[in-house]
């Protein structure tokens, strides 16, 4: 399969690896994440400092991934009918558009309009450049590729909060989101400077649309469903740390920011090191076995008695989040039709997104109803059991792109 092009740069599988194209990618994302997390921070911050209370940030909350979960079959077809340097450019000048006026925006529900929006940009976005990867790097280098793309992202993750407070401290909430609106220039700049480029799919030349659907994919339809599952449960354990950490463990605010990092720190070192993994590796077994490391270092954190022996399991729990994440990229990439892409990623990305907020509405009933020992020791338990279940549908996968695998 190929796309149609009129640039012969731009080919479905390139014979050689552009890099230059993987680091504007993965520096675009580094700038973008951060700035998304950076408004979410702040607002979060300035509904809480308004006396708007915890409905004001569910709604935010809400807003900012329900679009994500909900537009995933409409935006994976774009993405793969549309031109991805198109897409790119007018989704970054649109939410560049909807920050600015974010910027200046102070009544909670238009603020929470204006976050839906932005959400609604980044579910066309986000598969976009998913979906461009393959197309970048040969097959034996795309686990790198995916690896610096997944780290840049979470180096964003890691800066936008403290950020965010300090800029906040010393500035107010304008001049963060400001930097939020100029941050979605960074898309302009890849759709402008990228050489990859998916442009008009096989359909073109076929004279009809790639049959396509995850679920007909048994193994990617494990890994969907165990991936779903342990996110439900980390989600949920989002809140119940609070708790947790703070007043089971009695630990100081600073040794909880600390925590809360060391997840983040364990998927870079995860998504790094990945990429040193031959592709053979990269099956439904190695991502059932990832989440099996997070679940483990779940349940162990829950029966530590100081805080501070959170930190290393929490790290032993990112890293194997970070190489689940370019596992999963690999697999699709490896078992669904290139022009399938864009709905493939977005069916995946929309399916986490839901079990993620499920995990966060569950959690605030539990935690008023059962001690938070409990609740951390349960949800890995729970994760645990999800990637055992799934265990047989992979153990005797058909190897990528068999017939079945296709739809």
């Amino acid at each position: 399969m190929s796309f149609i092009s009129a640039d012969p740069a731009c080919t479905e599988t390139p014979q050689t690896s552009r890099w230059p194209d993987v680091y504007l990618v993965a520096g675009g994302r580094a700038i973008t994440v951060c700035g998304d997390f950076l408004a979410a921070t702040t607002l979060a911050l300035v509904l809480q400092e308004s006396g708007h209370g915890g409905l004001a940030v569910s709604g935010l909350m809400l807003a900012a991934g329900l679009p994500l979960a909900v537009l995933a079959p409409l935006a994976g077809r774009l993405v793969d009918r549309a031109d991805s340097r198109t897409l790119l450019i007018l989704m970054g000048l649109a939410q560049a558009a909807v920050s600015l006026v974010l910027a200046f925006t102070t009544h909670p529900v238009l603020i929470i309009v204006l976050v839906a929006l932005l959400a609604c940009g980044l579910t066309v976005t986000q598969p976009t450049l998913q979906a461009l990867v393959p197309r970048m790097v040969t097959p034996d280098d795309l686990a790198r590729a995916s690896g610096i793309i997944q780290t840049s992202g979470q180096v964003g993750m890691l800066i936008a909060p403290a950020l965010a407070g300090i800029l906040v401290g010393l500035t107010g909430p304008r001049v963060p989101l400001l930097i939020d609106a100029a941050s979605y220039l960074a898309l302009i700049a890849i759709g402008l400077l990228l050489r990859t480029r998916r442009s008009r799919p096989e359909r073109a030349a076929t004279g009809g649309v790639v049959a396509f659907r995850l679920w007909d994919d048994r193994v990617l339809t494990a890994i969907t469903v165990a991936v779903a599952a342990v996110v439900a449960g980390v989600g949920a354990i989002n809140v119940f740390d609070v708790f947790f950490i703070r007043e089971t463990l009695g630990a100081s605010s600073i040794v909880y920011g600390f925590v809360a990092a060391s997840w983040t720190v364990g998927m870079v070192a995860g998504s790094l090191a990945v990429g040193r993994f031959a592709p053979h590796r990269f099956t439904g077994r190695m991502v059932l076995a990832m989440l099996a490391l997070c679940c483990v270092a779940v349940v162990a954190g829950s029966a530590v008695g100081s805080a501070g022996w959170l930190i290393p399991l929490w790290v032993l729990g990112g890293f194997g989040n970070g190489i689940v994440n370019v596992c999963c990229s690999m697999l699709i990439a490896a078992r669904v039709p290139s022009a399938a892409h864009g709905r493939a990623f977005s069916v995946f990305s929309a399916t986490i997104q839901t079990a993620g907020m499920a995990g966060l509405f569950a959690a605030g009933p539990l935690v008023e109803a059962f001690d938070p020992r409990l609740l951390v020791a349960a949800a890995g338990l729970a994760g645990l059991v999800a990637a055992a279940a799934c265990l047989p549908l992979v153990r005797h996968s058909p190897p990528p792109n068999a017939p079945h695998a296709r739809s």
